[in-house]
């Protein structure tokens, strides 16, 4: 993707504008993301600028109004909407928003008083999108501070609802408390939206920040449907609002939701950028993602967003080395920025990076250790040393400041499963669900939570919905299959890990083509032992003696590697890694070498001796003796004294093996 120099330096004015705009409606994250991403775009070469191409120019304080009514009505108001914004700067939202909408105001509206306004909460989504009553009118007043009032109206409905909201995880903290200000802010962009469309019958003239804020309320309502609708209408009126892209990703669930949705977005930049980044959230991978993220670092060659992108897709398709390497560069450019290092703390824990895990903590505590993300590092560094009690209680103070953050939630369940408390780790997983339904690692939680009680049923259903939200991670299929193989269901369970081998050669294949990762190409050829061994097992239970030998054999040439994997027609190669439930990646607490191998990797990159290679020659030499093949067995059994392992039962066998050799030569006598 290349831009001329006119389209760079449009892109330029469109940026800043966007910054003036969204920070004069305090939209400050989205103001920021914007202006970070001006930053990284290159200035052009001052020669190779053309003569008709627009020229940078000092941006006014204030972005000016094409339309006349709402620029007169911006002039008139200027003194009253600076006294707004100061006070919302202040933080005083209230009085932010009393300036343009005060409680009696809004109460004759309502035809009723404040305190009744917001106690309907829990009313039903009926009462929560009613217009107001129809002899009054809405005050005239421009967009910008509508939106402002309103906008801050919510903020203090959500800082009520924290200040309502119990202790963490204490004995009244149910998750129920509600924005109370929610119900007012729908009645009244209802009535907005219903008179504009009577009067002038579209939104020509809207300038797209309502719709956004409306998006928002609605969503908090559940009205997910109409929710879309709106912030559709918002991002086609001002696409340069990065929030309103971020709520319909919010809301996107599905790839085909979001391929359903992607036709009918503004064709431009921000719709490119917004399809990258839903695929990522969606943890989607392959050659195209990996292609649309390096032409949009082609231009934004230093944006942070977009490095943290490329380096959560490599995270996503467990190339973790790849991925720490890019979080490695986001680091060096931007040494201050604390977003998404809780993602980087996660890499570092699976790898087992305890020095750069504690650099990363020192780092984030010195910068702010009141961020979320910084508890949330120090969290994981803690988890690493296995501190978990002092890890849940930074884990909980990221949660004190700010109940939506989703890692927190996650990795507070699996702290809670280290300590045996399984009914908080349950709670925990629950309310990560409730912040975000696409979080796999919480479902996949609660499945292997519900197993630990022997609650198979209920742990099969978990498990299903994370397979459903992964289908090419065998991860969540082996948990799957491994469920059902403890319900007895082995014809199932052998579907399930049969599609956990499919799922790691799908991972491989794409993680290799999309980065050129060397270490994925080379395990492609290689299969997890224990999965199978599994299969091996339930075809063994189901008497089917040759396909239980045929996946033995299998396990049994994962020891060399690629030797024995490629002749196999059950179906794919795989990663062959351990991957432990904290951090969703390979060995927690090891050195991310693998299952557990006891005689280290075979010559080609096998898995060398591993206890389920272990059982299948067991399993193996004595077929071999009903086979009456003694020397197979024999070998089979001088092979597992070699490993030691079993080795008691193996020279009982060798030894049978030799008695029945020396009674068969004797009877040929």
């Amino acid at each position: 993707m290349g831009l001329s120099v006119k389209d760079i330096l449009q892109l330029r004015e469109a940026l800043k504008t966007a910054v003036v705009k969204c920070s004069e409606r305090c939209l400050y994250q989205s103001a920021k993301w914007a202006a970070e991403l001006l930053d990284a775009l290159p200035e052009p070469d001052a020669d190779n600028q053309m003569s008709d191409a627009p020229r940078d120019h000092v941006h006014p304080v204030f972005a000016p109004n094409p339309d006349p009514a709402e620029a007169a009505l911006e002039t008139q108001e200027l003194g009253r909407y600076l006294l707004a914004k100061s006070y919302f700067d202040c933080k005083e939202f209230e009085r932010c928003a009393a300036v343009f909408l005060p409680e009696p105001l809004l109460a004759s509206l309502l035809g009723t008083n404040p305190n009744e306004i917001t106690s309907q909460k829990g009313k039903g989504k009926a009462k929560a999108i009613a217009s107001f009553p129809s002899e009054y009118t809405l005050p005239e007043i421009s967009q910008k501070s509508m939106f402002l009032a309103l906008y801050a109206k919510v903020i203090a409905g959500e800082k009520h609802k924290d200040e309502d909201t119990e202790m963490i995880m204490g004995p009244q903290d149910s998750g129920s408390v509600t924005n109370k200000q929610l119900v007012v802010v729908s009645r009244f962009l209802t009535t907005w939206f219903a008179e504009r469309k009577a009067n002038e019958g579209d939104y020509s003239a809207s300038q797209g920040f309502l719709e956004y804020l409306y998006g928002i309320v609605l969503a908090k309502e559940k009205n997910d449907n109409l929710a879309l609708d709106y912030l559709m209408q918002s991002v086609h009126l001002f696409p340069w609002n990065w929030g309103a892209w971020q709520e319909i990703t919010n809301l996107v669930s599905r790839v085909e939701q979001l391929n359903k949705v992607a036709p009918h977005l503004p064709q431009n930049i921000m719709s490119f950028i917004f399809h990258a980044n839903a695929a990522v959230n969606l943890y989607q991978q392959g050659p195209d993602l990996g292609a649309s993220l390096n032409d949009l670092l082609g231009i934004f060659p230093t944006s942070s967003f977009l490095l943290t992108c490329k380096a959560l897709l490599c995270y996503h398709s467990k190339d973790l080395f790849a991925a720490e390497q890019e979080f490695n560069k986001v680091l060096a450019l931007h040494p201050q920025r604390l977003d998404s290092l809780d993602h980087y703390s996660n890499i570092l824990y699976v790898l087992n990076r305890r020095p750069k895990l504690a650099f990363l903590a020192h780092l984030c505590s010195n910068i702010d250790k009141f961020r979320p993300e910084s508890c949330v590092v120090i969290g994981n560094y803690y988890s690493l040393l296995s501190l978990h009690e002092k890890a849940v209680q930074y884990f909980r103070r990221a949660l004190t400041l700010d109940r939506s953050c989703l890692s927190a939630w996650t990795l507070m369940g699996h702290e809670y499963v280290e300590l045996k408390n399984t009914h908080a780790a349950i709670e925990s997983y629950r309310r990560a669900v409730d912040v975000n339904r696409r979080d796999y690692r919480a479902w996949y939680g609660l499945g292997q939570t519900y197993e630990v009680l022997e609650m198979h049923a209920y742990a099969l259903w978990y498990y299903k919905k994370a397979a459903g939200l992964r289908p090419w991670d065998s991860k969540m299929w082996q948990a799957v299959g491994s469920c059902l193989q403890k319900m007895g269901r082995d014809r199932d369970g052998i579907k399930a890990l049969k599609r956990a081998l499919l799922a790691d050669s799908y991972y491989d294949t794409t993680t290799a083509s999309s980065f050129g990762s060397a270490g994925s190409a080379d395990r492609m050829s290689q299969m997890d032992p224990e999965v199978l061994l599994q299969i091996a097992t339930m075809h063994d239970r189901l008497n089917e003696e040759d396909e239980a030998r045929a996946y033995m054999e299998l396990c049994l040439a994962q020891e060399e590697g690629a030797a024995g994997a490629d002749e196999s027609a059950a179906g794919g190669g795989g990663l062959g890694d351990s991957i432990a439930i904290h951090h969703d990646s390979p060995g927690v607490g090891s050195d991310g070498d693998g299952e557990g191998a006891e005689g280290g990797a075979g010559p080609d990159g096998g898995t060398g001796v591993t206890f389920a290679t272990s059982k299948a020659r067991m399993w193996l030499a004595k077929y071999a003796m009903r086979g009456e093949d003694y020397d197979t067995a024999t070998r089979l059994a001088t092979e597992l004294c070699q490993d030691g392992v079993e080795v008691e039962e193996a020279k009982a066998l060798m030894r049978e093996a030799r008695s029945r050799m020396e009674l068969a030569d004797m009877v040929e006598r």
